[in-house]
């Protein structure tokens, strides 16, 4: 098992907390995968990289598999694991809960100084299996991470009369070795604002993975992420535009 010992009582946290559920894990990790996993992440100008570069999201990305170095490729399997899908229904009460094998939209995340990614809501129902997305789980591997360079993910509560983001409820530190976890169904809006001020040479890295349910009745066939616009670019018709075309699967390529 690659997580540590406390993981299982920290998930009865889960839940109850603004604005939406979630719990953040320090310690994630038992402290020795912590350490390789860092040691295996690619650096930013590795050319393996996907890279998103535009007005509302400034990343790289990768979820291939076959790249994935020794530990990597355990660690993502144990995450998908039936011994890990079995400690998470049993702690959270969510029958049906599964991994998406493909990683769609998971795996490695790397942000480097000025990147950013606008606040959003994920993919409602999964464009390639049709279920719902249930979860998130993120862990940090930034062992020199200081506070000051930025980075914190931001958890906003929705605004009362439309489906936009409101007040930022919540900012969570990128610290090394540390998970959150949350529900991305209940009007979940999150992101990484104001552009980071980290070192050229410093990167924000971590692992997303991605859980799904069977798609309830009335579940949003919303395929891609929905973002908001920040405030200084309300009224941008280019970003607006750039925002309607990235939340439809067909156009969302177009615009990375």
């Amino acid at each position: 098992m690659i997580i540590s010992d406390h993981v299982r009582e920290a998930l009865t946290e889960f839940g109850g907390q603004a604005p939406f559920d979630h719990v953040v894990i320090d310690n994630f990790l038992v402290d020795e995968w912590a350490e390789k996993l860092e040691a295996e992440f690619p650096a930013f100008d590795d050319p393996l990289w996907h890279q998103y570069s535009n007005a509302i999201k400034v990343k790289k990305v990768c979820n291939l598999w076959n790249l994935f170095p020794k530990h990597t490729y355990q660690a993502f399997s144990w995450l998908h694991s039936t011994e890990f899908m079995a400690l998470l229904s049993q702690q959270l009460s969510i029958p049906g809960l599964t991994p998406d094998p493909g990683l769609h939209g998971g795996g490695w995340h790397i942000h480097s100084r000025d990147g950013r990614l606008n606040t959003h809501l994920d993919y409602s129902t999964h464009p390639k299996l049709g279920m719902q997305r249930k979860l998130n789980l993120i862990v940090y591997l930034n062992s020199k991470w200081q506070d000051s360079w930025g980075g914190h993910l931001g958890l906003w509560q929705q605004k009362p009369d439309r489906k936009a983001p409101g007040k930022l409820v919540k900012e969570i530190v990128p610290r090394f070795n540390r998970a959150v976890l949350f529900d991305t169904t209940q009007d979940s809006w999150h992101g990484l604002l104001p552009p980071l001020v980290c070192p050229e040479d410093e990167t924000r890295r971590s692992l997303a993975v991605y859980y799904l349910v069977p798609a309830p009745e009335g579940t949003d066939p919303r395929g891609k992420a929905l973002f908001a616009p920040t405030d200084e670019q309300q009224g941008d018709e280019e970003v607006l535009q750039l925002i309607e075309a990235r939340a439809k699967v067909k156009t969302a390529g177009r615009e990375d």
